[in-house]
């Protein structure tokens, strides 16, 4: 199975994996399927960083491909569903990610439960 995961599934994984639940640690370390982190992740990292709300001393690109996950970049095809998207969530990245979840037909990994208000899968 292909999976979507949110920043702060990425950040756990890395960082503190005691913090993800067994269900979804295990949907993380079964080897048939493929974990994305994507760009938009990335660029949450990064501002996050830049304006002092997350600090991020380590390279995330290369922490991710280390780990085993696969970077999914960001299309202008993934940016079409935002356009019809209800404001359950203002958050721009969130919402980039469940827009990228519908385009692709991936479903994502998070705890965040305001992304099952929308038409993407959730684990």
């Amino acid at each position: 199975m292909k999976i979507i995961i949110d920043t702060h599934v990425f950040l756990w994984a890395i960082c503190d994996p005691d913090k993800i639940d067994k269900r979804h640690r295990a949907e993380l370390e079964t080897a048939a399927n493929i974990i994305y982190v994507s760009a938009v992740s990335m660029v949450e990292l990064m501002i996050k960083s830049s304006i002092g709300k997350l600090n991020v001393d380590f390279d995330p690109v290369a922490i991710a491909e280390q780990s085993g996950f696969e970077l999914l970049d960001f299309s202008a095809q993934d940016a079409l569903p935002l356009k019809d998207m209800p404001f359950h969530h203002k958050d721009p990245f969130d919402r980039m990610l469940i827009a990228q979840s519908m385009n692709r037909g991936i479903p994502m990994m998070t705890t965040d439960g305001k992304f099952q208000l929308y038409d993407c899968k959730v684990i």
